[in-house]
């Protein structure tokens, strides 16, 4: 029998077969391929289940296998395989799918989402990488005749009988000039590694070298000899697939360390596995974050019934969940269609609303049960917490109430909690609470003494989304006010409208100010002679809270001006009428001495805040070292 034709590509669907096409990397043919073995092979253990097909199995792995001298590359199964009428029907018309009519004619009897699906499509990405491609079939139907098709890259094919004697299909591609690089096994292996690692079938490709135990030597010790054995690449029954009340932590671990071998082990996970109103199973993982979480997103591994699909999983979980690492498989999410479609979808829309709440419920679990374990790990998590918090309304309106706040000495409250705390002492004369803060602890240590010697409470927030979590905080409630401790003098930092005495006189306060004004000899710096108390500094700089976290946002790409960086701040140079240096400056006698005096007053405000640097530090230094031999 031979016969030959044209394959029939309808108006209708040529859009499935376009959008195979449009995969940017061709490396995906694998996948399809091998993904359609596996469908053939579960096809025919689905028939044995139903006592439809009496045969024996035998075994049932897919191969992969290549020929560099040949240019071949060749998949085989032994599932269901195809008959010459099949071919027709599935192959040449590609307007119907196998696996389709497959889970219609049995969708009675359960289980039907144990098909992969989609036969006949997929198979048309060999194009991408072939000049000709080769099935070799033979249906598992008593009786049928062993088929062969051949097309060499166009709408012409030929179909011819084969003597195929084993059940299934081998499809054999003869690689085209520029796709050689697919012949090589390292490549091949890195294909498969990547999308063909949980398949449910197992998957040979190559051997291994295995050592095994081959008598004893002359001293009665074990010899050992070299036996090839067949490499199968996948592990078939992946832990997500399974019931979490079968598995232990060591099992999540292993998973972990599958997935990531050279990753410190999480600190938590969470099973999913729903199966109404739409298909989800996965495990996700909470990592050890580090402060730049850039680097931690496409953690996340997107599969399709095993199948790997991609890890940009964006627009599926919300942004703040890609700090997350794991496995999502879902066979309700849409694969192939552009992002436009995927936001608007609404399965993809419940999905991510599910994993939301998953993960809130999970976290929310953690602190109220055992809350000295949740706050040792909030180093971790708080950057995640926070970000969520940010970015996704309904993950706030849960996380507000496990969002931790800790201070300098470590201890840790929610924000709630906190209020409470600093009601008594740091409420402003408009009835609002102030949340001191410190960026760098160290750097602002001097700032945060003062505060303490109040009696003030200061918090820690030092991460690349604190910026956005302080607005964020405010906007939800009016009452509370975030002020960096290095933004203004201590007693404007929580103005209770209490005003000090100054033991200056209005024209000794002009007076002191024109010195200033001469030793800063920068306009762009304002500078205010004003009472505060005796064990302030002389001159404290600050720069205003508004102007500080507009910078902040920027350097965490959250907008702010493009000045900051390319001109000069305008800083407060607030003068200590109060301090004993400033009456030291008053009484020298010579102009010069008293710049002298209040510029080594000035650069000392500007080295607690790390602004004193080059040649102005090198100065400083020098006249410290003069003031002290003088």
């Amino acid at each position: 029998m031979q016969e030959k034709g044209s394959i029939s590509i309808h108006t209708e669907n040529i859009f499935p077969i376009i959008k195979k096409f449009l995969y940017s990397d061709h490396e995906i043919f694998l996948r399809e391929l091998v993904s359609n073995a596996v469908d053939a092979t579960q096809k025919i253990k689905r028939l044995a289940s139903l006592g439809e097909y009496s045969g024996e199995l035998g075994d049932t792995t897919v191969e992969v296998s290549f020929d560099k001298k040949k240019k071949t590359i060749t998949i085989s199964d032994r599932g269901i395989g195809m008959t010459a009428d099949e071919i027709k029907k599935y192959i040449n018309q590609i307007a119907f799918s196998g696996a389709t009519e497959f889970i219609e004619k049995y969708k009675d009897k359960g289980e039907d989402q144990q098909i992969i699906g989609h036969f006949g499509l997929g198979f048309y990405s060999a194009f991408m990488v072939a000049k000709k491609v080769e099935i070799n079939t033979l249906s598992y139907q008593e009786g049928a005749e062993a088929a062969k098709w051949v097309c060499n890259g166009n709408t012409e094919f030929e179909i011819s009988t084969s003597k195929k004697k084993d059940r299934g299909t081998d499809i054999t591609l003869y690689m085209a000039d520029d796709s050689e690089e697919f012949l090589e096994e390292h490549r091949i292996q890195g294909i498969l590694d990547k999308y063909s690692k949980f398949l449910p079938v197992p998957i040979k490709f190559g051997q291994k070298d295995n050592q095994v135990e081959d008598g004893k030597d002359k001293d009665g010790n074990p010899k050992y000899k070299t036996v090839k054995e067949d490499n199968i690449i996948n592990n078939t029954a992946p832990i997500w697939t399974k019931q979490p009340s079968d598995l232990k932590d060591e099992d999540y671990l292993a998973f972990y360390k599958e997935l990531y071998p050279f990753s410190e082990d999480p600190l938590f996970w969470i099973h999913l596995n729903v199966d109404y109103p739409f298909n989800l199973t996965g495990i996700l993982y909470f990592p050890k974050l580090k402060k730049d979480f850039e680097i931690q997103k496409n953690k996340i591994q997107l599969y399709s019934r095993q199948v790997f699909i991609t890890d940009e999983v964006k627009d599926i979980v919300p942004e703040f969940l890609q700090l997350l690492h794991g496995v999502i498989d879902s066979p309700d999410i849409p694969l192939n269609v552009s992002r436009s479609y995927l936001q608007a979808d609404g399965n993809v829309k419940k999905i991510n609303g599910y994993i939301t709440k998953k993960v809130a419920d999970k976290l929310s679990e953690l602190f109220k049960n055992d809350r000295e374990s949740y706050e040792k790990k909030w180093g971790d998590i708080g950057l995640f917490v926070k970000y969520g918090m940010v970015s996704e309304p309904k993950f706030e309106e849960k996380a507000k109430d496990f969002t931790l706040l800790k201070n300098v000495e470590g201890k840790y409250f929610t924000i709630e909690e906190y209020k409470k705390k600093v009601e008594p002492t740091q409420t402003n004369k408009d009835k609002n609470q102030v949340f001191l803060y410190a960026s760098d602890e160290d750097k602002q240590h001097s700032y945060i003494d003062k505060a303490q010697k109040r009696n003030y409470d200061v918090i820690l927030l030092d991460g690349p989304i604190d910026p956005h979590f302080i607005g964020q905080v405010e906007q939800k409630d009016s009452n509370i006010v975030f002020k960096r401790v290095d933004s203004d003098v201590i007693d404007r930092l929580i103005d209770k409208d209490e005003k000090k005495e100054s033991v200056l006189s209005d024209k000794e306060k002009e007076q002191i100010k024109e010195v200033y004004e001469k030793a800063v000899n920068n306009k762009q710096n304002s500078v205010v002679v004003e009472p505060m108390a005796t064990d302030d500094m002389p001159v404290t700089i600050t720069l205003p809270e508004f102007m500080r976290r507009m910078k902040d946002m920027q350097a965490v790409g959250g907008g702010g001006p493009m000045m900051f960086g390319e001109m000069p701040l305008n800083l407060a140079v607030s003068v200590n009428a109060n301090h004993s240096f400033t009456k030291k400056i008053l009484s020298a006698e010579k102009e010069e001495d008293k710049i002298s005096l209040a510029k080594q007053a000035y650069d000392l405000a500007l080295l607690s805040q790390g602004m004193l640097k080059g040649k102005d530090l090198t100065a400083f230094i020098s006249r410290s070292v003069d003031m002290v031999s003088g």
